[in-house]
């Protein structure tokens, strides 16, 4: 199999560390990006050369353009970018600002939107190419308290799929990855927090209870470093797939209550149309 050059935002914890872990372990190569590359020095000093940090923050358009050539003047070409930087945002919609909001869209789809219209030309000019985004059971279904990131996410899948259909006649394939809930830092750490409004105290109370039950065995992101090799290895890759056990049912019962309010309300649909 011939070794394939990976560019992949957020590389410093989590999904993206593993990513690039697993591709180089098996003589691949990786523009690893992430907004402090102090956290690979590690892996620079077990893989050396197969991987190029490179600092990078995916708000900044030019700055990914730049981080783009660097990785096509290094490696010479670009065969998997996949956009897992983001983070979560916290907050009931009431609570949340206008900037709260603006600064989750920034990360979570402008930043995905700068790499992929950076990695397209070099993958278009190649015939081929995989762009993997990172969305979330939250891209498709939704849950209280954290509805910009849902904004966010489901605004991801739209222009992915659309996406799809627009680059599939140059041999370039998208994949939005799906993951239920994993130990990552996504609530911890990386998560940012609305002004909390009093009046939701025994609202937040009963979704905190709800989230900590639906999130009891997190997944483990060592795990995955199989599946998403499999996932750049398959000759027709999925537009979506999920990453864990929890998503399929979810989804399940969210789209059921979709078709059967949609199914009892048709008679009214049908009149609005004249």
């Amino acid at each position: 199999m011939t070794s394939k050059v990976w560019f992949i935002t957020g590389t410093s914890r989590g999904f993206g560390r593993e990513w690039a872990i697993a591709a180089l372990d098996r003589g691949d190569r990786v523009a690893a990006a992430a907004r402090s590359v102090d956290s690979l020095d590690d892996l620079v000093g077990r893989y050396g050369d197969a991987i190029l940090p490179l600092p990078l923050d995916v708000t900044d358009k030019a700055a990914v353009e730049s981080a783009v050539r660097a990785a096509l003047e290094t490696f010479g070409r670009i065969d998997v970018a996949i956009n897992n930087a983001g983070y979560g945002h916290f907050g009931f919609v009431e609570e949340v600002s206008e900037a709260e909001l603006r600064a989750q869209l920034e990360t979570n789809l402008f930043g995905a939107l700068w790499v992929t219209q950076a990695v397209l030309p070099a993958m278009r000019e190649q015939g081929s190419g995989h762009i993997i985004q990172v969305s979330s059971i939250g891209g498709i279904s939704a849950f209280p308290l954290v509805g910009a990131y849902h904004a966010s996410k489901w605004a991801l899948e739209g222009i992915s799929q659309s996406l799809a259909q627009e680059v599939a006649g140059f041999g370039i394939k998208v994949t939005l990855i799906e993951p239920g809930g994993f130990s990552t830092d996504w609530a911890g750490p990386s998560a940012k927090r609305s002004k909390e409004l009093p009046a939701y105290a025994e609202v937040r109370r009963s979704v905190l209870e709800q989230r900590a039950s639906r999130n009891a065995e997190p997944g483990d992101p060592a795990a995955t470093r199989g599946p998403i090799l499999e996932l750049v290895d398959a000759a027709e890759p999925p537009l979506r797939v999920f990453f864990g056990r929890s998503p399929i049912g979810i989804a399940k019962a969210d789209y059921a209550q979709r078709i059967q309010t949609w199914e009892q309300w048709q008679p009214l649909s049908e009149r609005a149309q004249g």
